[in-house]
């Protein structure tokens, strides 16, 4: 039988380098001191015996590497959808216990279509203080003009902050986010025909038939399960915000994903790490993870619509208005 890992990301199944696989382990909680035979184990007994000393070389310039990209000017950039996500990582941190360190994840599409990080950034449970920082920090660094969409999930602080900063930018909620917070507020027995039915919505064709499948759950589901049509019927707007733009793009509008994919791998996943760990450390080892990962980003579908979009060109039920 092929071995298939389930434990390594796709992107690092295949590689051997040390500064990729070594980012990973450390947020996956191996401690400097253990690395060397990590590292045998993964790629074999003619495996490089990194010792402890040469770990935090590397750690070090990978710290500086972080600091110069973390000022780095963004003037001219323009990105015309942006992604929005906080990830956990359980790393106890050195002068605050066990409490589990918060990555605030921004990445942004471009006029191009390729995918981009803009900023990471450590926060506290996401809150719209910490949110409302990170997007003040890439506007002065010259990010002036705002996204047409950004996308994510119902954390409040986020779209507080968005709010303040980026007005006139539109919010979509991530499909996949509201999808799981609507399940839970349901028997087991009953999942997967709520599934099924919120899975009509999002993939309908038009507005129009959206909404009749919105409605559709709302009324299947009211009586018994009020919790459950309230998580949803609140967000209807901001639910189903796709629809105003490119077909194409619709897959790429509903969810998270692109930071979802990237860090799947790295979220919580044990009660504890071995040892403890720095802020600066874990930030600095989501960047090298990332600029591991953006290789295999693909471009959006439909790239070539995008300069339409920014020239204010409509698209209702993602089909071009015609001149």
């Amino acid at each position: 039988r092929q071995f298939v890992s389930n434990i390594l990301p796709p992107y690092l199944r295949r590689t051997r380098s040390i500064n990729e696989l070594i980012p990973w382990l450390y947020l996956r909680g191996i401690s400097t001191g253990d690395f060397s035979e990590a590292l045998k184990a993964l790629l074999g007994p003619d495996a490089p015996g990194l010792s402890a000393t040469s770990v935090v070389r590397m750690k070090e310039i990978w710290e500086k590497e972080w600091s110069e990209w973390s000022q780095r000017s963004l003037a001219g950039k323009h990105y015309v959808y942006v992604w929005a996500d906080g990830i956990h990582f359980n790393i106890r941190l050195e002068d605050e216990g066990n409490i589990r360190q918060c990555i605030l994840v921004l990445m942004g599409a471009t006029a191009e279509g390729r995918k981009e990080l803009i900023a990471i950034s450590e926060g506290y449970r996401e809150s719209m203080q910490s949110w409302k920082e990170l997007l003040l920090a890439v506007v002065q660094r010259g990010l002036t003009l705002p996204p047409l969409v950004a996308i994510g999930d119902g954390a409040l602080g986020f779209w507080a902050a968005m709010a303040q900063v980026w007005p006139d930018t539109l919010g979509q909620r991530c499909w996949v986010h509201k999808t799981a917070n609507v399940l839970d507020k349901m028997p087991k027995s009953l999942q997967a025909k709520a599934k099924a039915l919120l899975h009509e919505i999002w993939m309908a064709p038009s507005r129009a038939d959206a909404n009749k499948a919105f409605d559709l759950f709302l009324t299947s589901f009211r009586d018994k399960y009020p919790k459950a049509t309230e998580c949803l019927e609140k967000d209807r707007r901001e639910l189903l915000a796709f629809y105003d733009f490119p077909a194409e793009h619709w897959k790429h509008l509903r969810t998270t994903n692109p930071i979802e994919s990237t860090f799947a791998t790295v979220r919580l996943r044990t009660d504890k790490t071995k040892g403890s760990g720095s802020r600066i450390a874990c930030l600095t080892m989501v960047f090298k993870l990332v600029q591991a990962a953006q290789r295999t980003w693909r471009v959006l579908d439909g790239q070539d619509l995008l300069q339409q979009v920014i020239a204010g060109i409509q698209f209702p039920d993602g089909v071009k208005i015609a001149a």
